[in-house]
């Protein structure tokens, strides 16, 4: 299972270094971790918000929120990273994949079963199967929010507190 895990992995970075030599990726520093799919990155003299492209963490009172935060500030807060922005979202944050020390933030968070692959917002492949397929690996060997027998994701755990 972990050679398969590697090897998705691998084919995630090299899509995205491939995808971001092409289209505005930038540099800078995470400031501030607001919950596991969220940050504050500062480029230059500005703050941009990110939103962590294809997946959604689980919400502030649900199981695993902390975990994800937690786990978000240990490897990026207050360190160098690369956005590759994928798109804008309704609240004016750049969705992005967010890259650190050789590694993919938004793939790290799935393997660790820390985050769902959100189909609603999924779109780009082969980036989104091979998170689906991670996401597989991480629910079969029962990881992290996959432990527990029935994990709700967060949009509709989000639907039911309306």
């Amino acid at each position: 299972m972990r050679l398969l895990v590697g090897f998705f992995k691998v084919l995630i970075l090299f899509w995205v270094v491939l995808w971001a030599t092409t289209v505005g990726a930038w540099e800078g520093v995470v400031t501030k971790v607001l919950d596991g799919d969220s940050m504050l990155v500062k480029q230059k003299k500005r703050t941009v918000t990110v939103r962590l492209y294809g997946i959604d963490c689980p919400e502030y009172n649900q199981p695993y929120a902390s975990a994800a935060k937690k786990t978000v500030q240990k490897m990026v807060l207050g360190q160098k990273v690369r956005i590759q922005p994928m798109d804008t979202d309704q609240y004016r944050r750049t969705v992005a994949m967010v890259m650190f020390r050789g590694q993919i933030l938004n793939v790290e968070l799935v393997r660790q079963g820390l985050a769902w692959v959100y189909p609603r917002y999924c779109k780009k492949q082969p980036l989104c199967r091979q998170l689906r397929d991670i996401e597989g690996v991480a629910r079969a060997n029962r990881v992290g929010l996959w432990q527990r027998s029935a994990p709700v994701p967060p949009w509709k755990w989000r639907q039911h507190r309306r």
